[in-house]
């Protein structure tokens, strides 16, 4: 015989220690599911924090993208002016420039009720409609004398973005007043886009 075959086996003690594991496993497995929801919760909100952060402090709203985009397109037209040479170009570019005195005056009381100033636009707005590439593709124009036609191939194009930009504003606004003010202002823009579009100083 053993040495402790005479010592009776606790069996009590036995089954307590067993049992005294169980729980933990248990924890173990519901505990795996909840830390699983937990780091999905916080991805979500992760994701959340940065779109908001974003949106107001990165985004540029459509409306503020079209004010820059009309003064910037504004003074090109009129430092264009001086070196127009042809009267059709000048008459056109003469009514482009009524269209946008008269669109920046008229859109600014509608783009306070937005809470936007036209008159004082956040920097970063302004250096993304900026003109000044414009500026250097006509001074490189000028200097190889093909200013008009190449004045008016860039401001086609410019005048068809702020069409576009239009378009979306008045798809996405809830707002009656801009709507309207947007809707009548591409009916205008449009015979003056395809004006631009058309010119040949060839056939001028």
């Amino acid at each position: 015989m053993y040495p402790n075959d005479d010592q009776p086996i606790n069996h009590a003690d036995y089954l307590n220690q067993i049992s005294s594991h169980v729980p933990q496993n248990k924890n173990i497995l519901t505990g795996k599911p909840s830390i699983l929801i937990a780091g999905i919760a916080a991805v979500i909100l992760l994701i959340i924090i940065m779109g908001i952060s974003s949106l107001f402090s990165g985004g540029i709203k459509p409306t503020e993208q079209l004010a820059a985009r009309l003064l910037s397109t504004e003074s090109t037209a009129n430092s264009a002016t001086a070196n127009l040479k042809s009267s059709q170009m000048r008459e056109l570019n003469t009514d482009l420039r009524s269209f946008l005195t008269n669109t920046i005056r008229d859109i600014t009381p509608i783009l306070t009720s937005e809470k936007i100033n036209i008159k004082s636009l956040d920097k970063k707005v302004l250096t993304a409609e900026s003109d000044a590439d414009l500026l250097e593709v006509l001074n490189d124009a000028r200097l190889n004398a093909v200013y008009e036609n190449t004045y008016a191939r860039e401001m086609a194009y410019r005048l068809d973005t702020i069409l576009n930009l239009m378009l979306q504003i008045n798809n996405n606004s809830s707002n009656r007043n801009l709507k309207t003010f947007l809707t009548n202002a591409r009916t205008e823009l449009e015979p003056l886009q395809k004006r631009f579009q058309d010119f040949d100083i060839a056939t001028n």
